[in-house]
């Protein structure tokens, strides 16, 4: 009765380990990803805590990532930038510090009509985060630039190119908006 019970509680123990591996193997670390450019996710740990800046919803298609059909954003600051704007920028015409960082989640939308008919957030779609480093991005005025596509049938991350001089396209934007202000578009909603 013994040596079954044992047997028992060693192929249990197997099953669970192999179901912990297996559920392990399905899920990802999307902290272990980097953009082409080198720029990790991790750096980012703990944005999705960050405070809301601004919401932002383009007139059509344009400015989204890789929402083509209509997308949503929250744009969220780390400390470093709340700061920032407390002290006015980007309206003052100062450059932002080193170590502040935008992030930009996004969603295509879709409809609630609970209690009263809304345009809320869908799938999410992907994050780009825009980091301040002046010594590690020379050549894009001290900006960094990263996105991840999000796979909703897998739930997972994926950089969202493999092509390293992405980021000259997306500093291209903001020299062209936003150069005045530092390269930052969005303003600080008020509250």
């Amino acid at each position: 009765m013994k040596r079954r019970y044992i047997t028992t509680l060693a192929a249990l123990g197997a099953v669970v380990f192999v179901a912990t591996v297996v559920l392990t193997a399905q899920s990802q670390d999307r902290f272990a990803l980097k953009a082409a450019n080198g720029i990790a996710f991790s750096e980012f740990r703990g944005y999705d805590a960050w405070q809301l800046i601004a919401t932002s919803q383009p007139d059509n298609a344009g400015g989204c990532g890789t929402s083509k059909v209509g997308c949503m954003k929250a744009i969220l600051g780390n400390p470093a930038m709340v700061e920032a704007y407390r002290a006015g920028i980007p309206a003052s015409g100062n450059a932002v510090p080193d170590g502040a960082v935008l992030a930009k989640i996004e969603w295509l939308q879709d409809r609630d009509e609970k209690p009263y008919g809304v345009t809320v957030p869908g799938a999410q779609t992907e994050i780009s985060f825009m980091l301040k480093d002046s010594k590690r991005f020379p050549d894009t005025n001290g900006w960094g630039y990263a996105t991840f596509e999000y796979d909703r049938s897998s739930d997972t991350f994926k950089p969202a190119t493999t092509n390293p001089s992405f980021p000259r396209g997306c500093h291209a934007c903001h020299t062209g908006g936003a150069k005045a202000h530092d390269f930052v578009f969005t303003e600080y909603a008020k509250r």
